[in-house]
């Protein structure tokens, strides 16, 4: 929405958020959806290829399981302190140049854990690793969400983490393919010198958030140009006023972040219960990618099969968030509800039941698409409930404190596979995470159904 222009300047009061909620598709838009499918892809892959690498550091470095989980965790670790980091320069300094250092950061710590020489040089540079790739997921989803009508909010994040999931698919096969070859060392330099030109490409096409930029009351310039490329009839110029009517007028401009601004109202319930839905995905998600391939290699299966079962059941995963994301737009977090509660009867029988390898195999599929999928859920709403403000915070927090079942998961792991546990067993340990991870959104579900309607939405 413009309103006339004053007499005495010709300036206009444009509602930022009113153009982005009625634009159709267009190539602005298309453009950032597939530079953020990118970068999330290399995110991705840098994350999750240290469980296929797993038995090749394990064989040089001579590490037993507990070793070998603090390895998994110690990334893990610097993730979470990277989501609160860069979450609260998102919010300070702008989404893009906050997503640019990422990647630049992660490209350039890959580099260098391809030259670490001892295991204790391995576990500070993946935590630096870590660092660099946690703060880059929550600042994406807020970019891009500060760009879509809120119809398409939980689409557009579960298209954008099919990055994430294909980049950590290819992880597997690429790790058969190379690793007997060349060494576990040259994956990881692989991926650094291939993401390094990502960072050119983000400094030339990625924008600023016009939302961010409109609450922050920063650089009209750039706002019009944006809203001119959303809707290109619309004339926006420096000398306009740009508004976003559709914030709590005492959200902006804030440069000093709250914890407590995390709880302000409604998100009073809504923070603490996605906040423990988040953590049982975590856990889920992160014992299975982590632990996948070795337990896989521990029940029969060769360590060919045990990568490429870990690698097709990642898609499976997000063939189910796929599945799952118009439903989400639509009905919020109780549509994400159904996928956990479906995967705690499949791992219950990997645990329990004399299986084959192909009925083993094809459970783990089952569960992995439902853990997966419900992971891609708590990725498209964390952070749909936070206002522009605090948006980057708000899901950098969310998948900061996640990290606590992450970390958890490669630990807990470890501990139990050297008590020499069964590793069947291991499964029916794994359903309790997500059971929580159900019961949590079931509640979440309720307490969104039950605000009024122009509550009910989650903050634009």
């Amino acid at each position: 929405m413009a309103g006339p222009p004053s007499p005495a300047t010709g300036e206009r009061t444009i509602d930022v958020a009113a153009v982005i909620e009625r634009q159709r598709l267009n190539g602005f838009v298309v453009r950032l959806v597939a530079i953020s499918w990118l970068v999330t892809f290399f995110d991705g892959f840098d994350m999750l290829v240290l469980s296929f690498l797993a038995p090749y550091i394990r064989g040089q470095f001579a590490i037993d399981p507990v070793q070998l989980g603090r390895l998994f965790g110690i990334g893990t670790m610097g993730a979470m302190f990277g989501g609160f980091a860069f979450g609260w320069l998102g919010d300070r300094w702008g989404r893009r140049p906050m997503i640019i250092l990422s990647v630049l950061a992660f490209g350039l710590s890959s580099i260098a854990l391809a030259f670490a020489g001892s295991f204790e040089a391995l576990m500070a540079l993946r935590f630096a690793n870590g660092v660099a790739l946690g703060g880059l997921m929550p600042l994406a989803w807020a970019l891009n969400i500060e760009y879509v009508p809120a119809r398409y909010r939980a689409t557009v994040v579960t298209l954008i983490m099919m990055g994430y999931t294909i980049g950590g698919a290819i992880a597997g096969p690429l790790t058969v393919w190379l690793a007997p070859r060349f060494g576990w060392h040259s994956i990881f330099l692989l991926s650094g010198l291939v993401t390094l030109p990502l960072v050119a490409l983000l400094c030339w096409l990625l924008p600023e958030s016009a939302r961010f930029l409109a609450v922050k009351r920063r650089s009209p310039r750039r706002i019009a140009h944006a809203l001119n490329a959303i809707e290109p009839g619309l004339g926006a110029g420096a000398h306009d006023r740009f508004l976003v009517l559709d914030e709590k007028a005492g959200a902006a401009p804030r440069d000093r972040f709250r914890v407590a601004s995390l709880f302000d109202g409604a998100l009073r319930t809504t923070t603490p219960l996605l906040w423990i839905a988040y953590i049982g995905s975590s856990l889920a998600i992160y014992f299975k990618t982590s632990w996948g391939p070795i337990l896989f290699e521990e029940v029969g299966f060769t360590r060919a099969e045990a990568a490429y079962i870990a690698s097709v059941t990642s898609v499976g995963g997000a063939l189910a968030g796929l599945a799952l994301m118009r439903f989400t737009d639509r009905a919020g977090p109780i549509a994400i509800a159904l996928l956990p509660v479906l995967a705690v009867p499949a791992l219950l029988l990997m645990g329990i039941a004399p299986l084959a390898k192909p009925g083993f195999a094809s459970l783990s599929l089952l569960s992995m698409m439902m853990i997966g999928g419900a992971h891609f859920g708590m990725h498209s709403i964390a952070g749909m409930f936070y206002p522009s403000a605090i948006r980057a915070n708000g899901a950098g927090w969310a998948t900061s404190i996640a990290k606590i079942g992450s970390i958890a998961a490669p630990l807990l792991g470890g501990y139990l596979l050297a008590a020499n546990l069964p590793p069947r067993h291991l499964f029916v340990l794994l359903s309790l995470a997500p059971a929580a991870c159900a019961v949590a959104l079931v509640l979440l579900g309720r307490t969104y159904l039950r605000r009024d309607r122009r509550s009910l939405r989650p903050c634009p």
